[in-house]
């Protein structure tokens, strides 16, 4: 049987080696992987110390049920991710995939209240220019326009909470006069339902593909915290995209100072070398189920496997011995300087924002009104293919106004980018863009 493709009709190239930053397709093309796949291998690829790992647990053990054996690999990495996180987060429970780690988030969230004697709260909030996975309770929780209109006889009206997206206010405010109006639109929700049935609110630190790397305003979540605190709500943070070094902290919440209840990881924590992700807990949650069921009512066939965990612990030990949140964080100062200069010699750049290694350009008609292009010009598709011809791949994001979508790329590049590769991307993107340009 044929495999399924993203575009059942599409035109894709086959891949056949990867070296550091580089991927090479079956023609011989080499090109820089400017956005480590999905925002993904933040080591890049064929790193040596991990193909051993891999290798080594794979010949000892690739797989055991986790009710029948607990594996080294998984209770090692589940110490480590112990050790790093901000706050009270103290528990680990693994799984495949981000969609998967927001999922078991929310539902071990729900499962919290009822065993502590309050099972009416059981809505989970989050907002309207977000994505947090493909699964249908993940897509619930999404305000990603195109992936959800399919589905929405399926899905829960969760994502209803004002984006903090400055430079298209969905309140029509400016910062910092608006007094983090966005931040408080989450309060106003909770009221009108009801405060005693709210039991959660997910958000990432840094709004991806829905919104091409929005940055929250200073205050926001801290004011988000204390909502969530004042009403007896968890604070649930998506950090599938940007954990383990992405934004120059291994926790983007770092930034903020703020800890969560509920963390779900993904992406960087095996860097793309093996399916792995974890929805991280606080000791407060756990030993609430611990006293009441004892257990957490979620898991899946390869939920902690010693292979997958045996490549995250390398990945995430590889991040730490290195120092590569601060490498991002260095590296991603001159790359958004070069990110903005590019923006001022190219008017379809409406907007440059980011942290670390991981930035978003919007793309507008109209760079002084904010315009968005028409969907059927589709912009964001053709900066893609433009820049794919060019030997760079940068990742499509949606954004834009509650009106409809707009236009917006990331750039996000393996962790392990040298400054050479770097100024590379940035010519091959201003090269991408020029040719966008002659085409509008």
């Amino acid at each position: 049987m044929p495999l399924i493709q993203p575009l059942l009709d599409g035109a894709y190239s086959t891949v056949t080696d990867g070296h550091g930053v580089f991927l090479v397709d079956s023609e011989g093309r080499r090109y820089l992987d400017g956005c480590s796949g999905a925002v993904t291998a933040g080591l890049g690829h064929g790193l040596e110390e991990i193909v051993e790992v891999m290798a080594d647990q794979a010949r000892r053990v690739a797989f055991s049920y986790r009710l029948q054996f607990r594996n080294q690999p998984a209770e090692d990495l589940a110490a480590l991710l112990e050790e790093l996180a901000p706050g009270d987060i103290r528990w680990t429970f693994f799984v495949n995939s981000g969609s998967e780690a927001t999922e078991t988030a929310q539902k071990m969230a729900v499962q919290y209240w009822r065993e502590a004697g309050r099972p009416e709260k059981t809505v989970v909030l989050s907002r309207r220019l977000s994505y947090h996975g493909i699964t249908l309770g993940a897509l619930s929780l999404s305000g990603h326009h195109t992936r959800r209109s399919l589905f929405e006889p399926l899905l829960s009206p969760s994502a209803v909470v004002a984006p903090p997206y400055c430079y298209r206010c969905p309140l029509g405010l400016t910062y910092p006069d608006c007094h983090l109006a966005c931040a408080d639109d989450l309060q106003r929700h909770i009221d009108r339902l009801g405060g005693g049935t709210v039991a959660a609110f997910a958000a990432e630190p840094v709004i991806g593909a829905a919104g091409g790397a929005i940055v929250p305003p200073p205050g926001y979540f801290q004011r988000v915290r204390e909502i969530c605190d004042r009403n007896e709500v968890l604070l649930i943070a998506d950090e599938v995209m940007t954990a383990m070094g992405r934004t120059g902290k291994m926790f983007a919440m770092e930034h903020w100072g703020v800890a969560p209840d509920l963390i779900a990881l993904g992406k960087g924590v095996s860097a793309g070398y093996t399916p792995l992700a974890a929805a991280l807990a606080s000791d407060r949650l756990v030993q609430t189920i611990r006293a009441g069921s004892g257990v957490i009512m979620s898991g899946h066939t390869y939920s902690g496997n010693p292979l997958s965990c045996a490549v995250g612990l390398a990945v995430v030990r590889y991040v730490r011995k290195h120092e590569l949140a601060r490498r991002a964080a260095d590296l991603g100062r001159g790359l958004g300087e070069r990110l903005r200069a590019l923006q001022a010699r190219h008017p379809l750049v409406g907007d440059v924002r980011g942290l670390g290694l991981m930035w978003g350009l919007e793309l507008v008609a109209d760079p002084a009104a904010c315009t968005p292009f028409s969907a059927n010009a589709r912009v964001t598709a053709r900066l893609v293919a433009a820049a794919q011809e060019r030997g760079l791949l940068i990742y499509p994001a949606l954004t834009g106004a509650d009106a409809g979508p707009g236009d917006a790329v990331i750039v996000a590049p393996p962790l392990t980018i040298g400054k050479d590769e770097l100024d590379l991307l940035c010519d091959l993107l201003e090269q991408s863009l020029t040719a966008l340009e002659r085409t509008l």
